[in-house]
């Protein structure tokens, strides 16, 4: 909702400005309320039931910490730096499972809890959103290690999660159950079916992962007029290259990395000409031309 309302506002502020006031005030009292009540002290709370009690609380014995809330809380912008970086290192640890290749959306799953999250709890524990990967999820927990600048973190669960992962081997692929060549909208995490992939082909999962490669990772994304890039990359990898075409305009990049930097553009060419760099990133115009650009991490 924070990340909505920043969204919209500059729109608002011409065509309705007395609203847009309105919003602005309540963006500021849910995000002063969201640090004061929904701060567990190492991540944040998901939700409320009817009751007033917390979903997503170390005080659960059922889903104690949720990706989504520490995923969004770096997304939305709306929440104290410091905490949204101590909620991601929490979702890594208690919701990354590095040996079984998932991303958790929630642990640990529903069960046996008296009070009802809803049609959640209808599906086995460990299976699909019930305490296993929900695909989506794990795009949005990429982007916000990419928004912190973690790059490493960022890759490593882009492989993670990556499908063609699933199948590099004959047992890998026995395992993994679904097609490696498209995104799984849910992978299990509870035995006998540890790692088996469901509902392929029907996620919107699938654009994220999109966004989480190329948006968050490269770099590379469309703001009004212009194009950023802004890569945050492992520093393992030498140099990328892509080519952008929209509408008229077409650009073809260049990013090299000779000082196995993660982030941070400190030289840019345009044409063979100079190139301002500002705060690390480009902006590049989106002026129906077709040029080369070479940027130096």
């Amino acid at each position: 909702l924070l990340r909505s309302v920043d969204l919209i506002l500059p729109f608002a502020d011409v065509r309705d400005p007395k609203r847009a006031r309105r919003w602005r005030g309540q963006a500021a009292r849910l995000k002063a309320s969201l640090e004061r009540d929904a701060w567990d002290g190492a991540w944040y709370r998901r939700a409320t039931f009817d009751d007033g009690s917390w979903l997503g609380s170390k005080d659960n014995d059922e889903c104690r910490i949720d990706s989504i809330a520490q995923s969004w809380a770096v997304l939305s912008g709306g929440a104290d730096p410091i905490r949204a970086s101590v909620a991601m290192a929490s979702l890594e640890q208690h919701l990354i499972r590095k040996d079984d290749g998932l991303a958790l959306l929630f642990t640990p799953p529903f069960d046996t809890t008296e009070r009802d999250p809803g049609y959640i709890k209808g599906y086995p524990p460990g299976l699909r959103e019930n305490g296993g990967q929900y695909s989506h999820a794990a795009m949005w927990a990429i982007l916000a290690f990419a928004r912190l600048g973690q790059a490493e973190n960022a890759h490593e669960l882009f492989a993670l999660v990556n499908p063609i992962n699933h199948a590099a081997t004959p047992a890998a692929a026995a395992v993994y159950k679904v097609e490696p060549y498209v995104v799984a909208a849910d992978v299990y995490g509870v035995v006998p079916h540890v790692g088996r992939g469901g509902w392929t082909w029907y996620t919107g999962a699938a654009g994220w992962m999109y966004r989480a490669g190329v948006e968050g990772i490269l770099g590379i994304r469309r703001e009004g007029e212009w194009l950023i890039v802004d890569p945050c990359i492992s520093s393992h990898w030498p140099a990328f290259e892509a080519t952008i075409t929209l509408g008229e305009t077409r650009y073809a990049i260049r990013v090299e990395n000779p000082g196995q930097a993660n982030r941070g553009i400190q030289h840019a060419r345009l044409d063979e000409s100079p190139l301002d760099c500002m705060n690390g990133y480009v902006r590049l115009a989106l002026d129906g031309g077709q040029h080369q650009v070479v940027l130096t991490l």
